[in-house]
């Protein structure tokens, strides 16, 4: 398990309620799931929509169960944003 930070931005930030909070997890999965528990309703469906950076590297679409997270590592949530 690695212990580090998860910041949420735009609507992502919104439905959690805070810009950051902890995580403590091995991977991705494991830290979402989580942050679902800790804040139920709109968030998990504002997660189905979000891309994810995990220490600054994109996750794509690699499953979530095998993006390891290191310890004080960084996720950021980033929802889809308007305009281009």
């Amino acid at each position: 398990m690695a212990a580090g930070t998860i910041r949420y931005w735009a609507a992502a930030k919104a439905a959690a309620g805070v810009a950051e909070e902890p995580y403590t997890a091995g991977n991705l999965a494991e830290a979402l799931d989580a942050a679902r528990l800790l804040h139920p309703g709109e968030f998990g469906r504002v997660l189905l929509r979000c891309s994810f950076l995990v220490d600054g590297d994109p996750v794509g679409k690699r499953e979530h169960e095998t993006v390891r997270l290191a310890e004080g590592g960084t996720v950021e949530v980033l929802p889809p944003f308007a305009g281009g």
